[in-house]
């Protein structure tokens, strides 16, 4: 609910009241503008100008009940407000109220008045003839707005009682109970009550299964401790007609939760379903470039690229051009054709993607050989922002750290963590080059520190638990730790690959083949299947094994465990 429109300009008398411009149009009327009136709206502006905009507000409103005009009315309540004067802008408005009881805009504004000064019981009633004179076809659209209204009330509480008592006819009646439950639901979760949300999306989807509202509502509400929550979502959208922005929704949750291969089935479904929407196209091609399907995801990400460039002036869609520009150099490099990548990363236009763009050009360059180029054109980059400097140092140590030169990247980040000693990202780029330079005392150092600034990342605690495994050190702690990183990301199957392989470090084979099947049936990553051929083939299953290690070797020939792997089990494929 947006406040009333200012119609005219702040110091112009209302046109209703100006005395016409063109004297002989056959339309011209006498002027409502009567001297008196005219000093008194001369006054009320020129009070509030220098200073007094209280004094302009009682003018204004003496004006407005002369003339009856909506316009002085809702001046009046501009002219208290700037005072903040809650009360004075309460007197006029409902002075325009009484005047005008069929008026919209003067009801909204008390509405919005009434929720500033936190006297929200006092808005039942407003809200609910709010309601009645909305015809019924403008309700959802209403419906959508009370939350943005009641949103800004101090109570959360007390706001989400008010609009529950106000929608009460609403969830009654089949065409608005779906839409009014998942308004009463978005206030019950803004008040901190997430079970009584759960209800409400309940209540709506049984009352209108079409109902897109209480699929939304759900979509915030999907977490392991809300079960109930993603069934809503996967039933509305097996209706017919179900919105096609909330399965992309969906897809972009279970991304979150790395849930890849059913992010992609969705994915795959809205594109087939409606293949002429743009942005589904680009997130299954990052999906598929992730799990190194690359003809699919040049395929997809070319689609997007053809049917986003002729709708490129939406902010969203030159984000998106960015991010499938980037992917398709990427791909290109894989197969190094560096040319084919440099020219997917020319048509990058985007100033605020400027780091990123040319960070990729100059992760080419150092393919090529041309490392000293490659940190010279990084170090060349503008920064217009602190975040801007950060990028392109972390976009510099990165090109050390793929050309394994470790000592190096090891120093920069050292100096910047001593600048930084909070920057939690800096200090696990440090762990992680430390364990490549087999400082192990530095790498652990490093990682508990970061658990103590962090307590909830995850990436910690797995990375300090993994190494342990890995070195075969430590086992009981080193599992402690991977349980932990798992009951903060339960869906991440790398967290689930460190589990499964400190389990088979202990001897648990069952349990660790058990772990690292799902894992990697979850994400078919190379890392993960060097792991999982290693526990087959110490299981005795070694054609599988090695059935793995060949399906893992053609996703990511290059992976260093997968590498390590075959070499020291000295199998060839």
């Amino acid at each position: 609910m947006s406040p009333a429109p200012i119609v005219e300009p702040p110091g112009a008398p209302p046109a209703a009241i100006q005395p016409p411009q063109d004297e002989d149009a056959p339309d011209a009327r006498p002027s409502a503008l009567t001297g008196e009136l005219f000093f008194d709206v001369l006054v009320g502006e020129l009070s509030a100008r220098t200073g007094s905009p209280a004094d302009g507000s009682a003018l204004m409103l003496e004006a407005a009940r002369r003339t009856r005009d909506p316009r002085l009315y809702q001046r009046a309540v501009e002219l208290a407000l700037q005072t903040r004067s809650g009360d004075a802008a309460l007197v006029a408005v409902r002075a325009w109220k009484q005047a005008q009881p069929e008026s919209r805009d003067a009801r909204r504004l008390e509405l919005q008045i009434l929720i500033a000064m936190n006297r929200l019981s006092a808005t039942v009633e407003p809200l609910r003839a709010e309601l009645a004179a909305t015809p019924e076809v403008e309700h959802p659209f209403l419906l959508t707005l009370i939350t943005r209204t009641y949103a800004r009330a101090t109570d959360k509480k007390v706001a989400a009682q008010v609009v529950e008592s106000a929608l009460v006819d609403e969830v009654k009646k089949p065409t608005t109970a779906g839409l009014a439950w998942a308004t009463i639901g978005r206030m019950r979760l803004l008040a901190g009550d997430a079970p009584g949300a759960m209800d409400a999306a309940l209540k709506g989807q049984a009352a209108d299964p079409k109902s897109d509202g209480p699929a939304m509502l759900a979509l915030d509400l999907i977490d392991p401790g809300q079960p109930l929550a993603e069934p809503i979502v996967t039933r509305y959208l097996a209706t017919p007609d179900a919105q096609p922005e909330i399965r992309m929704a969906y897809a972009r949750v279970l991304v979150e939760g790395r849930r890849f291969d059913e992010a992609s089935a969705q994915l795959t479904k809205l594109t087939t379903e409606r293949p002429e929407l743009p942005e589904p196209w680009v997130l299954l091609g990052s999906l598929q470039a992730q799990a190194r399907q690359d003809t699919a995801a040049e395929a997809s990400l070319k689609r997007y690229v053809d049917l986003a460039n002729g709708q490129a002036d939406a902010e969203d869609r030159k984000r998106g051009l960015t991010q499938a520009y980037l992917l398709l150099a990427q791909l290109s490099e894989r197969r190094k054709n560096y040319a084919a990548a440099e020219s997917w990363l020319a048509r990058i236009d985007s100033s605020e993607d400027l780091v990123g763009a040319q960070a990729r050009r100059a992760s080419l360059l150092a393919r090529q050989g041309k490392m000293q180029q490659a940190r010279e054109l990084v170090r060349s980059l503008p920064e217009t922002s602190p975040d801007d400097k950060k990028q392109k140092f972390l976009a510099e140590v990165q090109l050390l750290r793929d050309a394994k030169q470790y000592q190096q990247a090891y120093d920069m980040l050292a100096k910047a963590s001593a600048a930084a000693p909070d920057d939690g990202d800096l200090i696990y780029d440090q762990a992680m080059l430390a364990e490549k330079l087999n400082r192990m005392d530095d790498m652990e150092r490093l990682l508990r520190r970061l658990i103590e600034l962090k307590p909830d990342n995850q990436n910690a605690y797995n990375a300090l638990g993994y190494s342990f495994a890995d070195r075969k050190v430590r086992l009981p702690e080193a599992r402690e730790l991977i349980r932990k990183a798992v009951q903060l990301a339960p869906d991440d199957p790398f967290i689930a690959d460190s589990l499964g392989w400190v389990e088979y470090r202990m001897g648990n084979m069952d349990e660790a083949s058990r772990i690292l099947e799902a894992a990697y049936k979850k994400r078919p990553d190379a890392e993960i299947g060097a792991h999982l051929g290693e526990v087959l083939w110490a299981i005795g299953n070694r054609d599988r094994a090695v059935a793995i290690w060949r399906e893992s070797s053609l996703a990511d020939a290059d992976n260093e465990t997968l590498q390590e792997t075959l070499k020291r089990l000295r199998v060839k494929l």
